[in-house]
């Protein structure tokens, strides 16, 4: 795997959770929007829907380098708005990522031992 693909991957991994803690994270401030005087809805939309547009620039990337299909892609996209798809996506990525790494040193040792 080449490393402008690798760093894709990594990227749309670092803000996977991130952007899964926020999404939860909005859910109990629009829960303490309705039951308390406290509203915290505003900032945590924002900060969410920052993490949000981030995540999907990422796996727009990551797609495009990574040659992934468009089922992959959406998988990606379908776990982003679920309330802790992210945990899960961030889990399946890392694991990908090994694999790619994996494989390309398993390539690279084949070159290197003919």
């Amino acid at each position: 795997m080449d490393i402008t693909t690798a760093n894709a991957i990594r990227r749309l991994r670092l803000v996977s959770t991130p952007e899964a803690v926020s999404f939860l994270l909005l859910l109990v401030s629009s829960v303490l929007k309705r039951t308390t005087d406290f509203n915290p809805v505003p900032v945590m939309g924002a900060v969410h829907g920052l993490l949000f547009v981030l995540y999907v620039l990422f796996l727009l990337d990551a797609w495009n380098r990574a040659k992934w299909p468009l089922k992959t892609a959406g998988l990606y996209f379908a776990l982003a708005v679920l309330p802790a798809g992210g945990f899960l996506a961030e889990r399946m990525l890392r694991r990908e990522a090994e694999e790619r790494v994996t494989a390309a040193r398993g390539r690279t040792e084949e070159v290197a031992g003919a």
